[in-house]
């Protein structure tokens, strides 16, 4: 068969040109929003560093002092561990409620082994971070296997392990000089030393190492990376080969042992054991620089530094406040539009994935 078919005549007049798609000019905005994406932390450490500078500015060079900021630190370290604990379980699209409780049950059950009953303190740490972790577990379970709620669950063990504490301990304190006395290991976290012109505490150092721990699992290591997708889609993580039960089980009763860890620190920080102390905001401070440090509260994006950079923000502004003689109220007020903002920005920023 010769010459040319009619179909192919038509087509000699035709355009021959290769199809070209041009990349469209991408907003200022856009680029922001895409960095903000990929960099959850980013927003948190720049709202820190700028209420630095800011209360900075209004206070003058005393609050720039190496001693305030650390002062600083020292006073986050409780909520920031918390914090971590709450991010491993927001990242699941969960939350728990109940870890303020756990913290402080966890440290009347130290207390109550080592001076009490008279148990070598190495044991009764153990035995309160057992318990911590216990308690998550049943939250772990409840959620996991139970399929319940993880509000509902952690506000009914809220009320079960915080009735427990004061049944347990007949909410009796036990006294600093007791502790100095017969358990000074449980003071620990209260050993202080210099760095520089800058006095800092191992209870801040435990709070870094524990978030630059956690980050570096959250990142490499595929328990970490489960954490994420079971957060984002748990139906597409099981279709995946992903365990999702076994994910769930294990951040509960890890962020239980976390609280177990808190509470040691806490009994540095505080020096006595009180079980009253299960009735203060811990688990709302901890949600907070969560939530301020980036941490999506429909799970599966934030980063753990973010949480750190969460608990300093509300750190800056407490101490900013009170160095300025403002209202204690305004702590309250700004926190509660930090809370909203941060939202607001987790919301903008997901479009990017929609």
């Amino acid at each position: 068969m010769t010459g040319t078919q009619e179909f192919e005549r038509v087509l000699d007049g035709s355009d021959k040109s290769v199809a070209s798609f041009e990349h469209e000019k991408v907003s200022l905005i856009k680029r922001a929003q895409h960095f903000l994406h990929s960099t959850p932390a980013a927003v948190p450490l720049i709202v820190l560093v700028l209420a630095i500078i800011i209360f900075g500015i209004t206070i003058g060079g005393r609050f720039f002092s190496s001693y305030t900021l650390t002062l600083i630190l020292q006073q986050i370290a409780i909520v920031g561990i918390l914090g971590a604990a709450q991010t491993l379980v927001i990242l699941t699209a969960g939350i728990d409620l109940s870890i303020g409780v756990i913290m402080v049950i966890s440290a009347v059950i130290m207390g109550n082994v080592a001076i009490t009953y008279g148990i070598p303190t190495p044991i009764a740490v153990a035995a309160g971070m057992l318990v911590g972790g216990l308690c998550g577990l049943l939250n772990g379970f409840l959620v996991a296997y139970m399929k319940l709620p993880p509000f509902i669950v952690t506000l009914g063990t809220w009320n079960i392990v915080m009735a427990t504490n004061f049944i347990y301990s007949a909410n009796e304190t036990i006294r600093d000089t007791d502790v100095d006395e017969k358990a000074p290991l449980l003071h620990l976290f209260a050993v202080s030393f210099k760095l520089g012109s800058a006095v800092l505490t191992l209870g801040v150092i435990a709070m870094v190492l524990l978030v630059l721990v956690l980050w570096y699992v959250l990142n490499h290591t595929a328990w970490g990376r489960h954490v994420y997708a079971v957060g984002d889609d748990p139906e597409a993580a099981k279709l995946s080969g992903i365990q999702t039960k076994k994910v769930l089980l294990t951040v509960y009763a890890i962020s239980g042992v976390i609280a177990g860890l808190a509470a040691w620190v806490s009994i540095g920080r505080n020096g006595s054991i009180s079980p009253s102390s299960a009735v203060t905001d811990f688990n709302l401070q901890a949600i907070t620089a969560t939530v301020i440090g980036g941490i999506s509260l429909f799970g599966g994006r934030g980063s753990i530094l973010g949480t750190l950079f969460g608990a300093m923000i509300v750190g800056v502004v407490s101490m900013g406040l009170n160095m300025l003689g403002a209202d204690p109220q305004w702590k309250v007020l700004l926190t509660g539009v930090l809370i909203i903002a941060a939202v607001a920005i987790d919301q903008w920023i997901r479009k990017v994935s929609v």
